[in-house]
């Protein structure tokens, strides 16, 4: 086994801290706790399994929450020279299905997972259920330890290679069905050390799991960064518990997308009684009320906060400076991992950072980003065509428009697909007027709609604080955003109406993404034909409209 695989390093802590701590399962109690030996023993075990049943090459699925046996099944999946299939635990049943279609799948292991119903409806007949400690299955299946008994001493014989197909990570399918990103050791090695080494993480840090391991994101920032520097995961007990858990972890590297920065901003308004209570203290005392909110929060001994995966709000990273937290911008994709990033001495509110290491990019005429490095994917999994326009003369296209400043800063301007045209056959670019309207105070998401339309339309869903408010003056302030923005925009973008969406945008009825993107074409489908009525209605009375949904 070469030293540059992930197994290989699993085996390397193994040896040198046999005894230190990994993986923590936290519950109300304390923590179910696995040593690197402990995880490297059941690791090897496992994956000796899977040779001998399966030999090499097959693709095997892991569906459950983030807990230390996902990380577990997927190193032994690694190990034995297979290929790991990341599955949502919300995945609806014809996706799952189509997965199950697209890669064949030979096992499956099944932890607690919110959509068992769904993906029993579609399981291949000939598929071997695996389940994860502590679950129970009324299919047939094999018990994780009783496997560990069974072949207990068993050794691994595979030796893997750096280039080896190791998962399929599939996107998160915001305009269709989604494709199985190729991840090998060396997508996943390369951008990890590229930014560790220029941030200087300290060795042996902490993290704290949340996110879904099924991401690329939570994969690499956490469980492939923690094999590289030897670091202690804690996972969470469930979204109930995220702050108790957070708090007793208090990480040194914490990523969160957009929405999670602003759930956690609601949450620190709420607990002083309002933003206007929380304005008072902290005019009274900056310095220590940040010190309190981050030592409640549990994100006072955090080395590198990171926000990604879509546009943040300058507001709302201003609004985490005041309290003494800087959040770093950057992008990565599921294609291309950890290829720029803000930093301490290089960052500017809106930027996504500048190239690390020896990445480098590009615009093209359409202006388009272009990335060339290391460690990107080298394609989609049996989508030769969709390999073909993802990269193109040794280039990988992002499918995201930027701008670069002056001194080098980048900045997505939105995405390529994501560009509408008005009735008028002029172009929109959401994102920034997206991004303007995230200031108003009452506005908790937003999507902007317009293809075909006589004007945009904003269709938005308020803060919890927002929704319990009078309408009439959460309609004056939204008014009063939507005509600010007019003025600074080109005549054929500008809003029309607004829509208040009384309904949240969730996971659950499928406008958000599992890593909490919103699914544009989701909001059209739903919206779309009252959007569309209110533009025709708005340029007819030459009139701003708002209506109540």
């Amino acid at each position: 086994m070469t030293p540059d695989t992930l197994p290989a390093l699993v085996a390397r802590w193994a040896e040198q801290n046999a005894d230190k701590t990994w993986l923590r399962d936290l519950h109300e109690d304390g923590s179910e706790d696995y040593s690197w030996g402990q995880a490297h023993e059941q690791i090897s075990t496992i994956g000796a399994m899977l040779e001998q049943r399966f030999g090499q090459g097959e693709k095997m699925v892991v569906l459950s929450r983030n807990r230390a046996h996902w990380v577990m099944a997927d190193l032994a999946i690694i190990a034995s020279g297979n290929v790991t299939v990341s599955m949502f635990t919300t995945l609806p049943g014809p996706t799952a299905e189509y997965i199950f279609e697209l890669t064949e799948a030979k096992v499956i292991f099944v932890g607690e997972t919110s959509n068992w119903d769904q993906i029993t409806a579609v399981l291949p007949p000939d598929i071997l259920l695996v389940t994860l400690p502590g679950v129970e299955l009324e299919q047939p299946h094999e018990k994780w330890e009783d496997l560990l008994a069974q072949y207990a001493g068993q050794a691994l014989q595979y030796q893997c290679q750096p280039d080896d197909m190791i998962s399929l990570v599939f996107t998160s399918g915001t305009t269709g069905m989604p494709k199985g990103v190729i991840q090998t050791h060396n997508s996943n090695l390369i951008p990890i050390r590229r930014f560790t080494n220029m941030f200087g993480i300290s060795q042996s840090p902490r993290y704290f799991s949340y996110l879904p391991l099924s991401h690329i994101a939570e994969r690499q920032i956490v469980e492939f960064s923690s094999i590289v520097l030897g670091g202690e995961i804690f996972f969470h007990e469930s979204l109930d518990t995220l702050p108790r858990d957070l708090q007793r972890t208090r990480p040194h590297v914490f990523f969160g997308p957009p929405r999670i920065w602003e759930q956690l901003q609601q949450a620190v308004i709420g607990k002083f009684g309002g933003k206007d209570a929380l304005d008072a203290a902290l005019a009274q005392d900056k310095e220590g009320i940040g010190q309190l909110v981050l030592e409640g929060l549990g994100l006072n001994e955090v080395e590198y906060c990171l926000t990604a995966a879509a546009p943040t709000p300058p507001a709302l990273i201003h609004w985490w400076d005041d309290l003494g937290l800087t959040l770093m911008e950057g992008f990565g994709q599921t294609e291309a991992m950890g290829v720029i990033l803000s930093s301490h001495d290089h960052r500017r509110v809106g930027s996504i950072g500048k190239p690390i290491g020896e990445v480098q990019f590009k615009v093209t005429e359409e202006g388009e980003l272009a990335i060339k490095a290391d460690g990107c994917t080298p394609g989609y999994y049996k989508q030769e065509d969709k390999t073909a326009e993802l990269i193109r003369d040794g280039w990988l296209h992002t499918g995201d428009k930027v701008r670069v400043d002056e001194d080098g800063f980048i900045y997505i301007t939105g995405r390529v697909k994501d560009y509408f045209k008005t009735i008028q056959g002029k172009f929109v670019a959401p994102p920034p007027i997206e991004s303007a309207f995230a200031k108003n105070p009452h506005a908790e998401q937003q999507c902007l709609l317009g293809r075909g339309f006589s004007k945009t339309v904003m269709v938005l869903v308020l803060t919890e604080e927002a929704q319990s408010s009078p309408e009439q003056e959460i309609a004056e302030s939204i008014l009063a955003t939507v005509r600010e923005i007019n003025e600074d925009i080109e005549k054929h973008a500008r809003v029309g109406a607004v829509i208040v969406s009384r309904e949240p945008w969730s996971i659950e009825n499928e406008v958000l993404t599992p890593t909490l993107k919103i699914r544009r074409e989701k909001v059209e489908e739903r919206f779309a034909e009252l959007a569309e009525q209110l533009a025709r209605n708005a340029a007819e009375q030459r009139e701003l409209l708002l209506h109540w949904h």
